[in-house]
């Protein structure tokens, strides 16, 4: 299987393209702080997913990974609370992304719980 066939990646993909977007709409003031560490962040799941999935013949390697795409999407999630409190977006805006940071953590976290569901050999 590719790694883009994971349901994980292909969400984190999603909303990775979603934030792009919407923060396009972001102040200028804000191009290299707060814009720049929500598309980073967003983005750094998708990649932390993917080196996880090479990495699945090293089952801590594997789960090591995945902790940092989880990090990074706890990451995300607190750049969108500080988007909401500036008002850079709406509440529903915001409802509907967390939403996503939340079901992205919920299936990166069945992951680590489950890593030979994903072709990892536990000992």
């Amino acid at each position: 299987m590719d790694f883009k066939k994971l349901l994980a990646y292909q969400k984190a993909f999603d909303l990775a393209m979603s934030i792009f977007e919407i923060s396009k709409t972001f102040p200028k003031e804000e191009t290299y702080s707060l814009t720049d560490q929500v598309r980073r962040s967003s983005r750094s799941v998708c990649a932390n997913l993917s080196e996880a999935y090479r990495k699945r013949r090293y089952p801590r390697h594997f789960i090591s990974k995945l902790t940092d795409a989880d990090e990074e999407n706890s990451e995300t999630h607190t750049w969108l609370d500080f988007a909401l409190t500036c008002n850079y977006i709406s509440q529903e805006d915001y409802t509907g992304l967390s939403e996503e940071c939340m079901e992205i953590g919920k299936l990166i976290n069945y992951m680590i719980n489950n890593p030979e569901k994903f072709g990892v050999e536990v000992h």
